[in-house]
């Protein structure tokens, strides 16, 4: 699930126990502040580093005993105390949000990968570690969740994305399809442009139902928050087909009869 104000992220919804609502705010309140960062404003890039640094300092006060300095950190430092929640998911944030800055092109989908490793999956893992599930298999299960997701939100926001000077479009799957960054400068829709989307989002659809066992595994209103954002995902992705990928004019977004739908579409699993 992306960070970067990504519509998946489960904060204050209903289907959170009320215990995890407060440890989740202060997650999603870490990595909104960071992404924006990153993202926001009229910073330079060396100041945007400097300031993602200074909260690297502050995770480094954390993993001391010390008390941080800003107040959002002292929220974090008590939750991350009182959850025993590990800090490397939280560095490994900040690494994607510092890549971000630097990095605007991705040659492979190795690339891409290892980039989704550490801006997307470690909000799953940090969500296992407080429902205390973080077992080996629920992990990997989560890292396909998470990483399909954060897939699926490049491929809602390619132009979005274009506009602030980045394409997640692996470069190599790109020129392999005929496509150059014309495409997505002119907003144009061919069939070289549907071929190359085809591919990525059942890319992203394997890696999501490679992870939906998690949603079943988990128990109670977890399990059905789970499942709930694996049809999220799953339920953007179709509207992605149903607009034949072109999100220049068509950019997919969940609307109420959505999530009426998706909830049909949650039973658990039966193994």
């Amino acid at each position: 699930m992306t960070v970067g104000h990504y519509e998946n992220f489960p904060v204050a919804s209903i289907l959170m126990p009320r215990r995890l609502r407060k440890p989740v705010a202060a997650i999603y309140h870490f990595a909104r502040a960071a992404d924006d960062i990153a993202d926001e404003g009229n910073l330079t890039d060396a100041e945007r580093l400097r300031q993602l640094d200074e909260f690297r300092d502050e995770l480094m006060h954390i993993a001391a005993g010390e008390t941080p300095l800003l107040p959002l950190f002292k929220r974090l430092a008590a939750e991350i105390g009182e959850h025993s929640l590990p800090l490397q998911p939280f560095h490994d944030l900040l690494d994607a949000f510092s890549q971000d800055v630097i990095k605007k092109r991705y040659a492979n989908y190795g690339e891409l990968q290892d980039y989704c490793r550490r801006s997307a999956n470690p909000v799953g893992n940090l969500l296992l570690h407080l429902y205390r599930e973080a077992t080996p298999v629920n992990l990997a299960y989560s890292d396909a969740i998470c990483t399909a997701l954060q897939l699926v939100n490049f491929w809602q926001d390619v132009a979005k994305d274009y506009a602030i000077g980045r394409i997640y479009l692996p470069q190599e799957e790109m020129a392999k399809h005929g496509i150059d960054e014309t495409h997505i400068a002119q907003g144009i829709c061919d069939g070289h442009w549907r071929a190359l989307m085809e591919f990525q989002a059942n890319r992203a659809r394997s890696l999501m139902l490679h992870g939906a066992p998690l949603g079943s595994i988990l128990a109670g209103r977890i399990g059905l928050e789970m499942r709930m954002i694996v049809a999220g995902g799953l339920r953007i992705l179709d509207k992605l087909s149903a607009a034949d990928y072109d999100m220049f004019r068509h950019r997919p977004v969940l609307r109420p009869l959505d999530w009426v739908i998706m909830l049909s579409k949650s039973a658990p699993l039966r193994f």
